[in-house]
């Protein structure tokens, strides 16, 4: 089986961890943006309210992809998209739905949150054992 092989992850040990952290951040931000504009979108009345937020929420994807792309290149795959994946489950539940839409949110779904969030610090904290 053909596997490549990639060794472009740059070393963030050199102290500049600020764009990584500032790649998630956006990630997050943007994540958050997308998942709101298309609630936006499937609540809207008119079609064209539905196309202006398909398209915000489809541009704000793409940035989130570019972020994590660039967040590819300090950080390998396995911590980069678990933790973009499981802060953009955690932000889009409690800014998204419950702040900026205010859906309940119930125990369990709370419990989730807090194990998804310790999940995202065990996948971090097993990476640097490495």
């Amino acid at each position: 089986m053909w596997r490549p092989h990639v060794s472009a992850v740059r070393s963030v040990a050199d102290g500049s961890l600020w764009l990584p952290v500032a790649l998630v951040a956006g990630n997050l931000i943007f994540n958050i943006v997308a998942n709101a504009s298309f609630k936006l979108s499937a609540a809207s009345p008119t079609w064209r309210g539905f196309l202006v937020w398909q398209i915000v929420g489809n541009l704000a994807g793409f940035i989130t992809v570019l972020t994590l792309t660039g967040l590819l290149r300090y950080v390998p795959l396995h911590v980069a998209y678990p933790v973009t994946a499981g802060l953009a489950v955690v932000g889009v539940q409690v800014v998204a739905a419950r702040w900026l839409f205010d859906e309940p949110i119930s125990s369990a779904q709370w419990l989730g949150t807090l194990l998804v969030t310790l999940g995202i610090v065990l996948i971090t904290r097993g990476a640097e054992g490495r």
